[in-house]
């Protein structure tokens, strides 16, 4: 018998919800594109709105930089499956409404079941939540997350890395999501090899 062996690690679900930050998804998207890693993008109703409110980019063109795009509403995607082997998930930016459905495990869309998928199949799910301030069922639902294994990653500016223009700090804040992933692009400015 023949033993093939799936390469998990080639594949990335990359989810973009409403919150403010649209930009991160679809730099990571960018970043990603020429890397022999094959994303899986599933973007919300109220994402394709933030994305006309804060960029000039389409809503085709966000599409197009993913190796495949899924419908929100298609909870039979192969996202959606625990048998569809992946390293992981990135949800970039993070609504709390995104966050809280994770939490609670509803899985009426396939952002939120792709996440539940993530962490019921012990892989690594980070939420890059965007909101602030934080009030207590708020900072709940991100324990509740935590103790299931997800990584809670707010995009915070490293500003010891001296970022000159607004994509030094996407740049950065990504780098240190896909080092989470054990991907290196060489986009991250490291502590203590700033002098050097």
């Amino acid at each position: 018998m023949n033993v093939v062996k799936s390469d998990k690690s080639q594949r990335l679900v990359v989810g973009i919800s409403g919150a403010s930050g649209v930009i991160y998804g679809i730099r990571l998207l960018e970043l990603l594109q020429d890397t022999p890693i094959e994303t899986h993008l599933v973007i919300t109703d109220s994402a394709v709105v933030t994305l006309a409110h804060e960029t000039q980019y389409k809503l085709e063109y966000v599409k197009s930089l993913a190796s495949t795009c899924h419908s929100n509403r298609d909870i039979g995607a192969a996202i959606s499956s625990g048998s569809f082997r992946t390293m992981g998930m990135v949800i970039a930016p993070c609504s709390i409404c995104s966050m809280s459905e994770i939490a609670v495990g509803t899985t009426s869309s396939l952002l939120a079941r792709a996440a539940d998928v993530v962490l019921k199949e012990r892989r690594r799910l980070v939420l890059m939540v965007r909101e602030t301030p934080l009030h207590t069922n708020h900072l709940r639902n991100m324990t509740a997350l935590s103790e299931v294994g997800a990584i809670i990653a707010p995009p915070v500016p490293a500003f010891y890395a001296k970022p000159e223009i607004l994509d030094d700090i996407v740049n950065h804040s990504l780098g240190r999501i896909l080092d989470l992933f054990d991907i290196e692009l060489g986009i991250v400015r490291r502590w203590r090899e700033l002098s050097q």
